[in-house]
């Protein structure tokens, strides 16, 4: 009997790129809740912004690549990146702004490297970095929470979805009205002025560890990461890695001194600290792909994001450090691969 062959490879995995793509979108989704309990509409409307840039973005790049547009605009990898890019950017961000990141992170981050799993660096990171360096005064627009003692005008959702548009607030109220610093520069700052951290943490911002609101999001972070571990969707070097070098090196410094240090539990649940190590250095095009090399890849990640917020120039590091480890991926892969079987290591391999 003729049994028909196919080619290589056989073995087929159980989950899809859009299947994968939409478990992480679910895993986001109690995080993007609380942070609109929290902090306001805001997320929702970068959210809503950044994905209809990035897919334009998206179906612009692959007619000029000569690609078709299904399956690769459906396949929610674009979708993934605008929706990390919104949780770093301030809920009152001018919608111009979210959309310029968002069409950097797809079109240039993404594409000119030749699309999907071929590009170098994160394209999210990439997009927000942008931002970050073009933008800096607008990224600092950050409302305190809507909880505490806290003496500040909140936005209504038409008043930050008019904001978003036209990049002014309606009526009287001004931005001093509206934002206030965060945990992590409030804390940059003030320790650069001789603060001690006793009396930096009586500002209202402060909760029980890190900031007010973001423990609840880095919370929700933490659940959804925990969903892709237990899925198989994402791998435990990572994220472990990432947080032992950003905490490590965190605790014994606050243990020499704790007055000028901030504590690891600070450290842990302010910023980006939980999104980057669960959501952002995790993805599996930029980051290593031998259990070593995650590893390496991690620690380094943490290590960068704390040198960063400890004497660097800005408040959080996690962007900058997961874009110069995705650089360093190359090198990571080539001497942490496995022997091949019959065969000896090269030298110096």
């Amino acid at each position: 009997m003729n049994r028909p062959v196919t080619a290589a490879p056989h073995w087929r995995t159980p989950d899809s790129v859009p299947a994968i793509m939409r478990q992480v979108l679910y895993a986001l989704l109690p995080a993007g809740a609380c942070h609109v309990f929290f902090f306001g509409p805001g997320f929702a409307v970068n959210a809503v912004v950044a994905m209809l840039a990035a897919l334009a973005t998206e179906a612009l790049a692959l007619r000029w690549r000569g690609q078709p547009l299904r399956p690769f605009l459906g396949d929610g990898s674009a979708l993934v990146s605008a929706v990390l890019l919104a949780f770093c950017l301030p809920p009152l961000t001018p919608w111009w702004i979210t959309a310029t990141g968002a069409a950097f992170a797809i079109g240039v981050a993404k594409h000119l490297y030749g699309g999907l799993g071929l590009n170098v660096f994160n394209p999210a990171m990439a997009g927000y970095a942008l931002l970050l360096l073009f933008f800096p005064a607008w990224l600092t627009h950050w409302p305190p929470p809507r909880i505490g003692d806290l003496d500040y005008q909140a936005l209504s959702t038409a008043q930050t979805l008019y904001y978003s548009l036209t990049g002014t607030l309606p009526g009287d109220l001004t931005l001093d009205a509206v934002t206030r610093a965060t945990p992590l520069d409030l804390t940059k700052t003030r320790l650069g002025m001789m603060y001690t951290m006793d009396a930096i943490r009586t500002n209202p911002v402060f909760g029980d560890f890190g900031g007010a609101g973001w423990e609840w999001v880095g919370n929700f972070v933490t659940l959804g990461g925990g969903w892709l571990l237990y899925r198989g969707i994402i791998r435990w070097q990572v994220p472990a890695a990432m947080l032992a070098g950003l905490l490590l090196p965190a605790l014994l410094l606050w243990l020499a001194d704790a007055d000028t240090h901030p504590s690891p539990l600070f450290q842990l649940w302010t910023g980006g600290t939980l999104l980057g190590a669960f959501f952002i250095a995790t993805d599996p095009v930029s980051s290593p792909v031998t259990g070593r090399g995650r590893l390496l890849f991690g620690a380094g990640c943490g290590l960068i994001t704390f040198v960063i917020r400890a004497w660097g120039s800005f408040p959080d590091g996690v962007a900058f450090a997961v874009l110069l480890m995705n650089a360093a991926v190359p090198l990571i892969d080539r001497h942490t691969r496995p022997p091949i079987y019959g065969h000896r290591r090269p030298h110096g391999g």
